[in-house]
C-alpha cells in the first residue's frame, strides 16, 4: 500500500460529506441544524472520554509509575497551553480560516464569515486531534497499512455531513489542515520508523482525548475554549514521558 493513501481517501470523504451536508443543510431549519451540532458535541464528548482513558494504559504506568500518568497529561496541557498561547495558535488558525473563506467564498456577511471560520476551526480540530489521526498516520508511514485511516475516513465523512449542514463550506476547507497534519505525521513515520513506544502513544492519545473535551464544549456552546492553543500539548506529552522515565 502506498504511504499517504489513507490521507487521500480521508480528504475525499470529507469533501464528499461536506457537499452532501451543504446540500442537505439548505433544506433544514435552523433549529434542526443546531440540534445536529449538539448531537455531534455529545458524540465528540463520548469519543473524548474513550480516548482520555488511555491515561490508564498499563504500558504508560509501567514506564512512568502509577501516579505519574495524570500528572503528565496535566503538565502537557499546561506547558502546551502556555506555548500555544504565546504563539497565538488559535488566532492564527482562525485568521487562516478567514483567509480561506475570502479566497473560496468571496464577499460574505459577517455572520456567514463567522460561521465559515467556526466550521473550519471546529472541523480541523476534530478531524486532526483524535487518536486515529496520530496512530493511523504513523502506521501508514511505517508501512503497516492504512486501515485505521480508512476507518477514520468513514467516520469523518459522516461527521462532515452533519458539520457542513450546520456550518457550511468551512468544513470542506478543513481538508487543508487535514493534509498538513496527517501528511506530516505520515512523513514522520516514514522518516523515523517504528520508534514511538506504546507508553508515549498512550500519553498522546490521553492528551488528545482531553483536547477533544474542549472541542465538545465548543460544539455544545458551553465554553469557547481555545483548543488550538492547546495543540502543542500533543508534542509535550511524549517528551514528559521520556523525561519522567529517565528520572525514575
Amino acid at each position: 500500500m502506498i504511504p499517504g493513501s489513507g490521507t487521500v481517501v480521508n480528504v475525499a470523504t470529507v469533501l464528499l460529506g461536506s457537499l452532501v451536508g451543504r446540500l442537505a443543510g439548505n433544506r433544514l431549519p435552523q433549529r434542526t441544524r443546531e440540534l445536529v451540532t449538539d448531537g455531534l458535541g455529545l458524540v465528540t464528548l463520548l469519543i473524548a472520554a474513550i480516548s482520555a482513558m488511555a491515561v490508564l494504559d498499563p504500558a504508560l504506568s509501567d514506564e512512568v509509575g502509577d501516579s505519574a500518568p495524570v500528572l503528565i497529561v496535566l503538565g502537557a496541557v499546561l506547558i502546551g497551553g502556555i506555548a500555544g498561547s504565546l504563539l497565538r495558535l488559535e488566532q492564527r488558525v482562525e485568521a487562516f480560516g478567514g483567509f480561506l473563506q475570502r479566497r473560496l467564498a468571496g464577499d460574505a456577511s459577517s455572520s456567514d464569515r463567522q460561521r465559515f471560520v467556526e466550521g473550519y476551526v471546529v472541523a480541523s480540530l476534530i478531524f486532526c486531534t483524535g487518536p486515529l489521526t496520530i496512530l493511523g498516520s504513523l502506521e501508514d508511514g511505517l508501512g503497516h497499512g492504512a486501515e485505521q485511516l480508512y476507518l477514520k475516513s468513514a467516520l469523518d465523512g459522516f461527521a462532515a455531513i452533519a458539520f457542513a449542514a450546520a456550518f457550511g463550506w468551512g468544513v470542506a476547507a478543513s481538508v487543508v489542515t487535514l493534509v498538513v497534519v496527517q501528511g506530516g505525521l505520515t512523513l514522520v513515520g516514514l522518516a523515523l520508523g517504528d520508534v514511538l513506544p506504546d507508553a508515549h502513544l498512550a500519553a498522546i492519545t490521553a492528551t488528545g482525548g482531553l483536547l477533544l473535551v474542549g472541542v465538545a464544549l465548543r460544539l455544545l456552546d458551553l465554553k469557547q475554549i481555545a483548543v488550538a492553543d492547546l495543540l502543542p500539548a500533543l508534542v509535550v506529552a511524549p517528551l514528559l514521558v521520556e523525561l519522567v522515565a529517565v528520572l525514575r
